[in-house]
């Protein structure tokens, strides 16, 4: 699944749009690096997100296959 589509299923952030410019402008990395929104996102990545002053970071614990969400799919670190 796509880095941005990821983010907007598992309500990280709101709205795709939002993601894929967060991710565009860098402020997005995962495993330490920075990535485009088109990044194929895996199990035990940890993605790093730095809004303002503020840095969320989360391990990836299941990539949803579909809209339907079964369990938690992050961790927050």
């Amino acid at each position: 699944m796509r880095l941005d589509k990821f983010l907007k299923v598992s309500r990280v952030i709101k709205r795709r749009t939002v993601a894929n410019e967060a991710a565009d402008s860098g402020r997005i990395s995962v495993n330490g690096k920075v990535v485009k929104p088109s990044y194929e996102i895996k199990v035990h990545d940890i993605v790093e997100i730095k809004f303002g002053d503020k840095v969320s970071k989360f391990e990836v614990l299941q990539v949803p296959t579909s809209a339907n969400i079964v369990g938690e799919i992050i961790k927050v670190l």
